[in-house]
């Protein structure tokens, strides 16, 4: 019986630090990032793709400023926004990724799901945003764009430079998860909870609405892995592992932990919350309510044996 792994590439998986965002562009990293993937595939994985928005929706955020400004064109809500990300996110892995199985002689289908998932309108997230999206800034930048549309922005001392912060509540429920494992287990790969998701909550009795807000994919892809009972979980970022003293003389990579020694190193204040430290609390949820394994890693290294951090139960 083949296992069943939910990958969770990150933002800048498709489009990386440094580059201006064009579909060349993301459709090269898109494609290096689904030759990875044939590591899984030859041993004898299922797949679910799950992938982050950040970067994406930062910059559909400003064109929808922009078409406001010059054109005065409606300007659609976040929620909106997420769900324009997750559908071109989708198509360019979806091609890329047939690109490399043909280029492999594999066929599978490839399906993207757009996802909506069920969040609280009185999570505590909205009045705390932490979540950064869209490209950097410099301070004088930020505070300029905080003066004229009253966005919040935060810096990122260890990356350099400031982005804008919002909402990101905690993922409840996420929809079509039955399918999505029924899909993955007759062998079909399914891309699904792009963004973390679509946020949604009930505005009353049988009514969904979205509401303005980002959730965290690493959180909303170890949810969907619970649920759909993976074997494992993959969590991909742009380092190869995960590191204490990040960034100082004293940094040290991590090849393996248990559950208590990450929420000993979180409690330390070791990761950075908007980068890391989601990251650690979705891989050791996952673990603790699954007693599976977690793995943190560069997009690289996925399959590769001692790639990685390993997070572990004990």
């Amino acid at each position: 019986m083949k296992k069943l792994a939910v990958v969770a590439f990150g933002g800048n998986a498709l489009l990386q630090a440094g580059q201006r965002g064009t579909i060349d562009e993301q459709e090269e990293n898109a494609y290096e990032a689904g030759k990875n993937l044939l590591h899984l595939l030859n041993r004898n994985y299922n797949l679910v793709i799950t992938h982050g928005n950040g970067p994406q929706v930062g910059n559909i955020l400003l064109s929808e400023q922009a078409g406001n400004k010059l054109y005065d064109l409606p300007q659609m809500p976040l929620d909106v926004c997420v769900a324009y990300s997750q559908g071109f996110i989708g198509y360019i892995i979806e091609q890329q990724l047939r690109n490399v199985l043909e280029a492999n002689d594999m066929d599978r289908d490839i399906i993207t799901i757009i996802t909506q998932v069920l969040v609280n309108k009185d999570d505590p997230a909205f009045r705390s945003p932490v979540k950064p999206i869209g490209p950097y800034y410099s301070k004088e930048e930020a505070e300029k764009m905080k003066s004229d549309s009253g966005s919040v922005f935060a810096e990122d001392k260890k990356r350099g430079g400031w982005r804008k912060v919002v909402a990101s509540p905690k993922p409840l429920v996420i929809s079509n998860k039955k399918s999505i494992e029924q899909l993955a287990r007759n062998g079909q790969i399914v891309i699904a909870v792009g963004g973390g998701g679509i946020p949604a909550f009930y505005v009353g009795p049988n009514k969904l609405q979205g509401i303005d807000a980002v959730i965290d994919k690493d959180l909303a892809s170890a949810l969907l892995a619970k649920q759909i009972g993976a074997d494992k979980l993959f969590i991909l970022t742009d380092v190869p592992k995960v590191c204490i003293h990040f960034n100082t003389p004293q940094e040290k990579a991590i090849d393996r932990m248990n559950i208590a020694q990450a929420r000993m190193y979180l409690e330390e204040g070791q990761f950075t919350e908007g980068s890391m430290a989601p990251k650690i609390r979705a891989a050791v949820d996952f673990v603790e309510n699954t007693g599976k394994d977690a793995i943190i890693t560069k997009t690289t290294l996925l399959g590769i044996d001692d790639g990685g951090t390993r997070i572990v139960f004990i």
